[in-house]
């Protein structure tokens, strides 16, 4: 674990002071908040990089120790820093990125930024779920594979996936070791199944206690509630749905927009 060299954080607060606006209309506590955001987004705080305490923020600037606690929480909220107990706050990984773009598996995408992709399998089982059949445009009486994994990267969890494959499309899947390999992978390689495209939404959430607990963050920490219907290549057959929770404190997603 890095930590900063007094310095360092001497150094950092002196900067702070400088650029502190007691008369802008902004808040003190977003003041502060938005400078330390700044300067991790632009590398000069770098991951695991201890950041001045609520003490020392209080002293060096002059403010509340409210105000010093709010600025620090609030970067906690937002993904950017972390807390240990006894050590203080420490700048936190960059989140991941994923792009809206293409369809993709979650192995794929750790892959593409060199991280190791990984999943526990919580169970698996065939079933019927007449709100994931109508979402999908069939009968009710249609039978799934369901495949509830936590998704790793590097042997972290990022994500609690549930997701819903039309077993008479895929027989036999639940027998399959679905333990740290591509789901995506499997229907092509085992089922001859080409996917084609896919239907996503994306909103903000809450965990849940079991969330929490498997993702293990606090419980109510922000979340990504994420839906995914998929077709195969002929883009009118579907042939998965997938509800996914990821760590809103890791995980962002990037869409390029264009006039």
């Amino acid at each position: 674990m890095a930590a900063s060299h007094p310095h360092a954080v001497d150094a950092l607060l002196e900067g702070l002071g400088r650029e502190l606006d007691r008369a802008s209309p902004l808040p003190l506590y977003y003041q502060i908040k938005e400078l330390l955001r700044e300067r991790i987004e632009r590398g000069e705080l770098r991951p695991h990089e201890r950041l001045p305490s609520e003490n020392e923020l209080e002293r060096a600037l002059g403010v509340s120790r409210m105000t010093a606690r709010r600025a620090l929480a609030e970067l906690e909220t937002e993904g950017y820093v972390y807390r240990e107990q006894g050590r203080g706050t420490f700048v936190a990984e960059p989140k991941l990125r994923q792009s809206l773009l293409r369809l993709t598996s979650f192995t794929e995408d750790m892959r593409a930024r060199g991280l190791r992709p990984g999943a526990r399998v919580l169970d698996v089982r065939v079933m019927r779920d007449e709100r994931v059949a109508a979402r999908m445009g069939l009968e009710p009486e249609e039978a799934f594979v369901r495949v509830r994994r936590v998704r790793l990267a590097d042997g972290q969890p990022l994500a609690l996936e549930t997701a819903y494959v039309r077993a008479a499309l895929c027989p036999g899947l639940e027998a399959e070791d679905l333990t740290d390999r591509s789901l995506y992978q499997t229907l092509r390689e085992r089922y001859k199944l080409q996917l084609g495209r896919a239907e996503q939404t994306l909103e903000a959430g809450a965990a849940t206690e079991f969330e929490a607990q498997v993702l293990r963050i606090p419980v109510g920490q922000p979340v990504l509630l994420i839906e995914r219907l998929t077709f195969l290549g002929d883009g009118r057959t579907p042939i998965e749905f997938v509800r996914s929770v990821y760590r809103g404190d890791r995980y962002k997603f990037v869409v390029e927009l264009r006039r």
